[in-house]
């Protein structure tokens, strides 16, 4: 919101109306909404893979499974990183939509068809995709390094704690 009313103001005190939503949807396609999106759903589902996977690793439940004579990675890591891959697009988008709505609606003196006028002369079909393909691998590698740390963790109660911990950091590291 604070990035929608800088441009805003400053694109109104440049005489540039007509370009502030052709400038808002790249920036929101090519950048913030993979990136914000990402960074969410790393803090959320990236945290939850790690502890879950950690807890696991820790209370011998991975060794069980091997003796069972099932993978592991193909029983526990293996379907995270699938649906975490095709999942992160659709919040990315909806983060797209809502990102060019409510900047078309905070936008104090420039018309909302002006905006999105000037978004739709702007954004190509491209823009969206490269969007939607920097989500599917963002979503690979926020399962793949929450995973990596889940399995790998030592230590008891501990050091799921300190995976976590290690995970949080790591993750917003690659986004930033």
């Amino acid at each position: 919101m604070a990035f929608t009313i800088q441009f805003v103001k400053e694109f109104t005190r440049l005489g540039l109306n007509r370009s502030v939503g052709g400038v808002l949807a790249l920036a929101f396609s090519h950048e913030l909404s993979p990136v914000v999106t990402s960074i969410v759903v790393a803090g959320r589902i990236g945290s939850a893979f790690a502890v879950e996977l950690g807890t696991m690793q820790v209370s011998e439940q991975t060794d069980t499974l091997r003796v069972l004579g099932t993978n592991p990675v193909d029983y526990l890591i293996t379907p995270r990183v699938i649906a975490s891959w095709f999942a992160l697009p659709f919040p990315t988008l909806t983060c797209f939509t809502v990102g060019m709505a409510s900047s078309a609606l905070l936008a104090d003196g420039v018309s909302i068809n002006i905006i999105l006028d000037s978004a739709q002369r702007a954004l190509k079909s491209w823009d969206i995709i490269s969007a939607m393909i920097k989500s599917l691998v963002f979503g690979a590698i926020i399962s793949i390094v929450s995973c990596a740390w889940g399995v790998t963790t030592l230590g008891g109660a501990k050091g799921v704690g300190e995976s976590t911990h290690q995970l949080s950091l790591s993750l917003l590291l690659v986004f930033l």
